[in-house]
C-alpha cells in the first residue's frame, strides 16, 4: 500500500464529508494498493477498493485472487466474498458506519450501478457519484514515478533499436508487429502498452492503423507507434522513417512534423495552458499548408495507464503542472499518400520540460 496516496484521499473523503468511497478503476486500485491482477473486462473484476475516511483500507475480492491480493496489497485488509460484492458491502457498510459512500461513476456499468443502487438503499446509504478522483492524483507523478517511466521509455526505445536494425523490404506490417511486441517481453517488458501500430505507405494515413499482410516495398513509409509496460508503468513512442531513398516530399514534410514537435516541446512548462501547447504545434502544421490533415490532439498524459490526463487537445482549458508527463506527437496524413507521426514523452518542468526519449531516429532536421 502506498500509504502517502492512501492518506490523501482520505483527506478528501473528509473534506468532502464522505464516509468512504468504492475504487473499481483498475488503474486506480493498482495505484493505490498495490494490487496487480487485471479485470478480464468491465463485467468483471479481480476485486474493489473501500478506503474510508479514517482507518484501515478494504480490498474486497474473490479466492481466486487471495493469495495475490494478500502479498500485493500491504496495509489493506483482504475480504472474500462468496455471494458477490454487493452481498458484502451490504454487511461492511453498516459496520463501518458508512452513510455516505462515493464511487467512480465513469467506471460503473449501468447494470452494476442499479445493483450498487439497490443494495445502497437497504441498508439507507447515500451514494455519491465521483469524476476523476484518483485520475487528478495520478496525473501528477512522484520522483520516483517519473524514473520508473523514464526506464519503461528507454526500454522501448531498446526494444525499437533491436528490431529496427532487421526490416527489410519483403516483411508484412504483422511480422513487424509481433517482433516487436515478442521482444517487449524478452527483454523484460510485462507486455505492450497498446496494440503496437506498424503501417506503410498509405496505411499510415490511418492514425491508428491496424498491422496487415502489406508487404514493404523498398523506399516505402514505415510508421511504428509502440510502446511497453515496465514495472506498471507505461511508454508510447512513434517513428516514420523510409526503408531505402527517401523521396524529397518525404523529407520535407517530416521536418515540418519534427518543427511543430519541437515547437509543442518548447511551449511546456508549468502554467502553460494545454490548449496552448496544442496551438504552438498546430500552428507549424498549417502554416506549412498542412493543417487540414493534422486532426488529433498534440498529446496526452501517460503513467500507469497509457492515455490518462492531461491532454493536450484544442479544447482543453486546464493548465499544465510539474510532474505531468505528456506525449508530443503531431502528425500529417494525407490519404492514398501516406502519413507522419512523431512522438516523444517529455515530464513538465517549472522553466520548461525535460525530454525522456534518447533514440533520434526520424528527428533528424
Amino acid at each position: 500500500m502506498n500509504k502517502q496516496r492512501v492518506k490523501k484521499l482520505q483527506k478528501t473523503l473528509q473534506r468532502r464529508k464522505l464516509d468512504a468511497v468504492l475504487i473499481t478503476e483498475p488503474h486506480n486500485r493498482r495505484y493505490l494498493s498495490g494490487y496487480t491482477a487485471a479485470d478480464h473486462g468491465i463485467q468483471e473484476t479481480a476485486g474493489v477498493l473501500l478506503i474510508p475516511k479514517k482507518g484501515r483500507p478494504w480490498l474486497l475480492t474473490d479466492s481466486r485472487f487471495a493469495l495475490q491480493a494478500e502479498e500485493e496489497a500491504q496495509g489493506f485488509a483482504v475480504e472474500l466474498y462468496t455471494k458477490g460484492i454487493y452481498a458484502l458491502l451490504k454487511k461492511l457498510l453498516p459496520a463501518l458506519n458508512v452513510r455516505r459512500l462515493g464511487f467512480e461513476s465513469h467506471y460503473f456499468l449501468h447494470s452494476s450501478s442499479a445493483k450498487l443502487e439497490d443494495m445502497a438503499e437497504k441498508v439507507k446509504v447515500e451514494l455519491v457519484p465521483l469524476l476523476d478522483l484518483v485520475e487528478r492524483m495520478r496525473a501528477i507523478k512522484t520522483e520516483e514515478e517519473i524514473q520508473l517511466i523514464k526506464e519503461s521509455v528507454l526500454l522501448n526505445e531498446q526494444v525499437f533499436q533491436a528490431v529496427y536494425k532487421t526490416l527489410a523490404p519483403g516483411m508484412t506490417e504483422i511480422e513487424i508487429a509481433l517482433a516487436l511486441e515478442q521482444s517487449m517481453q524478452t527483454m523484460g517488458a510485462e507486455g505492450p502498452s497498446f496494440e503496437t501500430i506498424v503501417a506503410f505507405g498509405s496505411n499510415a494515413a490511418k492514425p491508428h492503423a491496424v498491422p496487415t499482410n502489406r508487404v514493404l516495398q523498398d523506399g516505402e513509409i514505415v510508421l511504428i507507434d509502440m510502446g511497453l509496460v515496465l514495472q506498471g508503468y507505461c511508454s508510447d513512442m512513434t517513428r516514420t522513417f523510409v526503408i531505402g531513398k527517401a523521396k524529397k516530399k518525404f523529407k520535407q514534410r517530416l521536418r515540418i512534423v519534427r518543427k511543430a514537435q519541437l515547437a509543442g516541446i518548447k511551449a511546456i512548462r508549468a502554467g502553460a495552458v494545454c490548449r496552448e501547447v496544442d496551438k504552438a504545434a498546430r500552428k507549424v502544421i498549417a502554416d506549412a499548408g498542412y493543417g487540414d490533415f493534422f486532426g488529433h490532439s498534440l498529446g496526452h498524459g501517460v503513467g500507469l495507464a497509457v492515455h490518462e490526463a492531461p491532454g493536450l487537445g484544442s479544447r482543453n482549458r486546464k493548465k499544465l503542472q510539474a510532474g505531468m508527463i505528456v506525449t508530443i506527437e503531431p502528425g500529417i496524413y494525407l490519404p492514398d499518400w501516406g502519413g507522419i507521426r512523431l512522438e516523444n514523452m517529455a515530464v513538465v518542468r517549472e522553466d520548461g520540460c525535460e525530454v525522456l526519449n534518447e533514440d533520434s531516429t526520424g528527428l533528424e532536421l
